[in-house]
């Protein structure tokens, strides 16, 4: 048996495959005689590593499915859905985003209070691991609750106001965009406050606990451009829907 560990900046995972093939290429080559009746195998976490992965591959779309019906059933309309399902993906991105920035050897490179930034956020490579899927995971009901906030208002203005010219649609959408983009800029801003003491956490846990804060970061950080998105695209379907109806009316 032999005992090794992987060096900073590689995934387990990668390690492990790099080993496989590694070894299978040493075999092939003749380099490397494999006696009959012996095998090799890797265990470890990596074992765990490849388990979790096949568990998240399934759990992903359930969670991503059950937040687009739970949606669905307070609205009751598959676009304004859409429009607020839209939100997730953009936190994706963001999440995404973050975690590259986090590999560059440029990003918050400054001093401040004589603290430098990038010693103080621990940045440095993210590896995609188990733990970086579950944030993703968290991001996606965070993410909807903005544009759900948003989506309600719109609705209740409509219902209320029943707009029937095309300038009417769009000064009830700059009203709720007024009224409502405090509050959901609020709820971004004490997200990301709140998960800053996570981001610097240092000891027992944190190499856990911090790869699972970067992706809610990250997506929330651009998620605020949805709560801009999801007006324009309410506009645009109530446009739709007014002038396909206007000649069923005449």
């Amino acid at each position: 048996m032999r005992i090794f560990d992987r060096m900073d900046g590689f995934a387990e995972v990668e390690v492990v495959e790099n080993a496989q093939a590694y070894l299978q290429d040493q075999i092939e080559q003749g380099n490397l005689t494999v006696p009959s009746g012996i095998s090799y195998e890797f265990a470890g976490s990596y074992k765990n590593q490849v388990r979790a992965e096949k568990r998240l591959s399934i759990i992903l779309p359930i969670a991503l499915l059950l937040i687009f019906l739970i949606m669905y059933f307070q609205f009751k309309s598959v676009p304004t859905t859409g429009m607020i399902f839209s939100s997730i993906f953009v936190a994706w991105a963001g999440g995404f985003i973050l975690i590259w920035l986090y590999g560059q050897p440029w990003f918050m490179d400054f001093h401040m209070f004589g603290q430098s930034m990038r010693s103080l956020f621990q940045i440095g490579t993210v590896n995609l691991s188990i733990a970086v899927w579950v944030g993703f995971i968290a991001l996606f009901g965070i993410a909807a609750d903005g544009g759900v906030v948003m989506a309600t208002y719109l609705d209740q203005l409509f219902e209320r106001n029943r707009p029937t010219t095309c300038k009417q649609i769009r000064a009830t959408v700059i009203r709720a965009g007024q009224r409502r983009i405090r509050p959901t800029l609020m709820t971004t801003a004490t997200t990301i406050l709140a998960l800053i003491p996570v981001l610097t956490s240092t000891g027992r846990g944190s190499d856990i606990m911090v790869p699972m804060a970067i992706p809610s970061v990250g997506g929330m950080l651009l998620q605020v451009v949805t709560l801009f998105v999801v007006p324009v695209l309410y506009a645009i379907y109530k446009e739709w829907q007014l002038k396909h109806s206007q000649p069923e009316q005449v």
